[in-house]
């Protein structure tokens, strides 16, 4: 088996349509969560759409009225987007530290628990003390991640393969993915196989997301001086069911999916 990491090749971020293919979002529902976050709490027009990937969300934020930049660290991801995906202004940042300016956006906006790419409190406070630069006064960081809470004692989730298939311009991809928990680095390590029925060699990817709890993010949000409007386990794009127009959050944090919405309460240093 030839094997590679994620931090050398990635077959769905290197293949953006691939990627649209295996995590479809026709109706835009992760778009329109974000925006009925941004509406309630009445945010201005300016958003960073931080960790856009192949800017479906931005572009939907876009359409939507708002004044939109696209970023991510991918450059392939960013191409497709300016390709496909028309109408925000798309850039290359980091996650773990970018200055954009200061007090240039009304909203960050992060989705897709990519926030929980920043693995150490280093990383952490490097991604939450350039959000609180970029952000004006009474700005909002609206995120949609992974929830840490939700695999403890649920050791059925842990170290069992689980298969997925899909077909893709007439070639069906398979994955078996197992999740393992470093509980030293607080870490959710993800090791996925990839297989095609097209001849192609198998490719064995390693990721993993920093594990946060809801009591631990409000501490640290708290410490970059953002106040918590919003931290709950749904309704959102990603839960079952789904979030849709008129639902309101919830109050509980078990589920697997952590919704938050956080507002600028102090100035950047």
């Amino acid at each position: 088996m030839t094997s590679t990491t994620a931090s050398a090749r990635n077959l769905l971020t290197d293949n953006p349509e691939l990627y649209e293919a295996r995590f479809p979002d026709p109706d835009r529902l992760a778009g329109r969560w974000a925006e009925d976050c941004l509406r309630r709490h009445g945010a201005g027009v300016r958003v960073l759409d931080m960790g856009c990937g192949t800017g479906r969300d931005a572009a939907h934020l876009h359409r939507a009225g708002r004044r939109v930049t696209g970023a991510d660290l991918s450059e392939t991801m960013l191409a497709h987007a300016r390709a496909h995906h028309p109408g925000p202004r798309y850039l290359r940042a980091d996650l773990h530290g970018f200055d954009l300016g200061q007090g240039v956006f009304d909203a960050v906006v992060c989705l897709d628990s990519t926030l929980l790419y920043c693995h150490t409190n280093d990383q952490l406070d490097g991604f939450l003390s350039s959000c609180r630069r970029a952000l004006a006064p009474g700005g909002l960081l609206v995120a949609e991640m992974r929830n840490g809470a939700h695999f403890l004692g649920r050791t059925h989730l842990l170290d069992t393969p689980a298969a997925n298939e899909f077909a893709w311009r007439g070639t069906v991809h398979r994955s078996t993915t197992t999740l393992t928990v470093d509980r030293t680095a607080q870490l959710l390590r993800r090791t996925r196989v990839w297989t095609a029925d097209d001849g192609s060699e198998p490719v064995e990817q390693r990721s993993a997301w920093r594990l946060l709890f809801p009591q631990e993010l409000r501490h640290l949000l708290a410490a970059h001086g953002l106040e918590v409007l919003e931290l709950h386990d749904g309704p959102g794009p990603r839960t079952e069911p789904p979030w849709h127009e008129g639902l309101l959050p919830g109050r509980a944090a078990d589920a697997d999916r952590l919704h938050l919405v956080a507002r600028v309460t102090a100035p950047a240093s």
